[in-house]
């Protein structure tokens, strides 16, 4: 099994961040993603953004010491919420769920709440494998598929002992 790890994100990531975040495979999978992923200027500003934030944290997922990809905890509406983005050469082996499971045991805010494209199943089973689940289904504009899709709302909350 591949060695997974979360490292603190820094500026000679964003290359491989930017052409993870541009694959069209990828783009359509995740689905609500930068309205046009190859616009380099828009990407770096939005990192910037996120990266200043004090209601985000960011780092990147690697494999065996390579780039493997993004997770990151931020605050919607007072709802503490996760994310990652794995890129398609870590896809269907463990990588997703590893790398989630990192993420949740760095904060211990519960409940933690995620979103996901109802299309994405692989993500959906990561969410299901690590303890999310369904709260709410809606639909919202996607801009990677360029429509309204369903929208899933996840919660990951605390374990009675």
């Amino acid at each position: 099994m591949a060695h997974i790890e979360l490292r603190d994100l820094d500026d000679d990531d964003l290359d491989a961040i930017f052409e993870m975040m541009r694959d069209p495979v990828s783009v359509e999978r995740a689905a609500f993603t930068a309205a046009d992923p190859e616009d380099r200027a828009a990407f770096d500003a939005w990192i910037a953004r996120e990266r200043s934030s004090p209601d985000v944290s960011m780092w990147v997922v690697t494999e065996n010491g390579g780039f493997a990809g993004t997770a990151a905890l931020f605050t919607v509406d007072g709802d503490r919420e996760v994310t990652y983005w794995i890129a398609r050469h870590g896809w269907g082996r463990g990588v997703g769920t590893t790398s989630l499971r990192l993420l949740v045991a760095r904060e211990p805010e519960r409940p933690l709440f995620a979103r996901c494209a109802a299309h994405n199943l692989a993500s959906l089973a990561v969410l299901a494998k690590v303890g999310f689940t369904e709260v709410e289904r809606g639909s919202a504009f996607a801009p990677g598929v360029g429509r309204e899709v369903d929208e899933i709302v996840l919660t990951l909350v605390p374990t009675l002992e």
